[in-house]
């Protein structure tokens, strides 16, 4: 998977050389992937977030900012809560229309589960979400290691 990283960098900047942003978006996409698989959390932040800010700019691509927000949000979430809300907050002022998403709906109710530590509350939620978006195999399992962290926090009690 690094080297798979180094390789999408590389077209990344190749096609950000020809002007071509679309398209090493994409390559961007597949490195913020790769190091979350990686648990490079915060490198996939940092791409997904900046890629987030340039579509929600953008007038044609703002709807699809949605997906990279949450997909930020997701890795967040792997490395500590209050972050998460900040960053919640952060992308709701960058991007109002994101907090009426249920993208954004799915990580509020994620996050409140987490403070209560209800696990059974934080699978329902993505249950519900799933049962009309479905979740691939990347965002299922970042939500497990999400998940895993609640149950860390109970045997810390």
């Amino acid at each position: 998977m690094e080297k798979c990283m180094e390789h999408y960098e590389k077209a990344a900047d190749f096609y950000k050389g020809e002007e071509s942003k679309s398209s090493a978006a994409k390559c961007q996409v597949k490195v913020a992937q790769y190091a979350a698989q990686l648990e490079q959390y915060r490198n996939a932040i940092k791409v997904f977030d900046e890629l987030a800010c340039w579509e929600a700019d953008h007038p044609t691509l703002k709807f699809a900012a949605k997906n990279h927000f949450f997909q930020a949000l997701l890795c967040h979430l792997c490395l500590d809560l209050l972050d998460t809300t900040h960053a919640l907050k952060r992308y709701e002022d960058i991007h109002p229309a994101f907090t009426d998403t249920r993208e954004c709906k799915l990580i509020k109710e994620i996050i409140s589960a987490m403070e209560d530590q209800d696990e059974d509350r934080f699978t329902e939620a993505v249950k519900n979400y799933d049962r009309i978006s479905r979740l691939d195999d990347w965002h299922t399992n970042l939500l497990v290691r999400v998940k895993r962290s609640i149950d860390e926090d109970e045997d810390l009690k």
